[in-house]
């Protein structure tokens, strides 16, 4: 054989081998499908599905379940289930009155999976609309999109007839980030009580005008103090955030704001939503992970869901969502594939800035996964502040408690 009959003959052999039935059936040597029982229906979600009633007789779960049973769509139901806190204004963490960004304008995230269809749609940044997972179903039953975002996501829903509002602020949230302004910002955002007492603190090492001028000659000095001042007000954002969970004003899971619905019917077929309001106090424009197939949330209709709440950030960056589902593909429980995205998370967690002084991530991410046969599970980073997640079968709705990877607080 010359060499040029010996290049051909090597070209058609390495296209034989990369053809989608011959990766297929390598894929499938190397990740076994794991045991399949006979299916359950069952749903496991974060507990605002379970506390939040607006002001009905059913929470989201339970309604999401009694949509199953009773022969709805499977996704049909269980949207239905999330617009339930969705609505609800006394829920900080989603949808009406969920906690704006920074500028004081609640802007929200949505994602979902219809694992028997194939069908998956979203809507990042999204303003006015208070159900976006509901904007995010209309992505993916009416276009070719995955993702549509801020300006062209309200416009989407606009033409499809949502109604747009103005403002999804409550007294309620509005008064929160008030307060928020005034922590980050004392010298400009004053307090009226101790106002009136005369008390107020003039906040000059975080003013943002003062660490812009600088001191001295000059008039910037770029020494090491100022550039301490300049990181502690990027830092302060956070910071006051924080400091309104440790003094009870926000609840912890409002403050990382999301709610993720994952189910599995009676018939095998697998569907999951989420929906949020993003962290509070957000940069404007920020979406996190839960508008992004793989990382806040993933179906596959043959395997299982797994969908999440808590850094956004960590999920982006190691795709969890995805990579749990996948650690199930190859035989994990639920529980097992959980706890591995979680080790991953925590082994890419290397900036001192998300470190706690033990040197361990010093934040929450949870996860709520099940399979195909209806097994679940709920892990989390810590098994503390947010410590139960909720679970819809046929004993009814409940709070189950999460497990930890890593003890005690995350935060010191």
């Amino acid at each position: 054989m010359d060499r040029r009959d010996f290049v051909k003959a090597t070209a058609a052999t390495v296209a034989a081998a990369a053809t989608p039935a011959a990766l297929s059936a390598e894929l499938s040597k190397r990740s076994p499908t794991p045991i399949i029982r006979r299916s359950r229906p069952i749903l496991v979600s974060d507990v605002s599905s379970i506390r939040y009633k607006n002001g009905g007789p059913e929470s989201g779960i339970e309604r999401a379940f009694r949509g199953i049973t009773e022969g709805e769509d499977m996704l049909d139901a269980m949207v239905a289930g999330v617009n339930i806190p969705e609505l609800d204004p006394e829920e900080s963490g989603i949808g009406y009155g969920g906690l704006p960004n920074a500028d004081g304008n609640v802007q929200l995230d949505s994602c979902l999976m219809h694992g028997p269809r194939k069908w998956a749609g979203g809507v990042a940044g999204i303003e006015g609309v208070k159900t976006p997972s509901l904007v995010a179903k209309a992505v993916a039953e009416l276009t070719d999109h995955h993702l549509i975002v801020g300006e062209g996501a309200r416009e989407f829903a606009r033409s499809l007839g949502f109604e747009i509002f103005d403002d999804l602020n409550t007294d309620h949230s509005r008064g929160l980030w008030l307060e928020w302004r005034r922590r980050v910002d004392p010298s400009h955002w004053l307090d009226p009580e101790e106002r009136i007492r005369g008390t107020s603190q003039t906040g000059e090492d975080n003013d943002p005008d003062v660490i812009r001028r600088g001191r001295g000659r000059g008039g910037y000095e770029r020494d090491l103090e100022h550039e301490a001042r300049l990181r502690r007000f990027q830092e302060a954002g956070l910071a006051a955030g924080l400091s309104m969970v440790d003094d009870g004003l926000i609840d912890a899971d409002s403050f990382w704001g999301t709610t993720s619905l994952e189910g599995v019917s009676q018939s095998g077929d697998i569907c999951g939503v989420t929906t949020t309001s993003g962290l509070s106090w957000k940069i404007p424009g920020r979406a996190g992970d839960s508008p992004i197939l793989g990382a806040g949330q993933y179906v596959d209709n043959d395997i299982g869901a797994a969908g999440s709440t808590g850094r956004g950030e960590a999920n982006l960056y190691n795709c969890a969502s995805f990579l749990i589902v996948e650690f199930m593909r190859q035989g994990m429980s639920p529980k097992d594939a959980g706890m591995a995205a979680l080790t991953r998370i925590k082994d890419n967690t290397i900036e001192s800035r998300l470190l706690n002084s033990r040197g361990l991530p010093n934040f929450d991410v949870r996860f709520f996964v099940l399979n195909k046969a209806g097994d679940y599970a709920g892990v989390a980073m810590y098994g503390t502040g947010e410590s139960t997640f909720a679970v819809c079968d046929e004993n009814g709705a409940r709070e189950e408690p999460l497990e930890g990877l890593l003890e005690g607080p995350s935060r010191d």
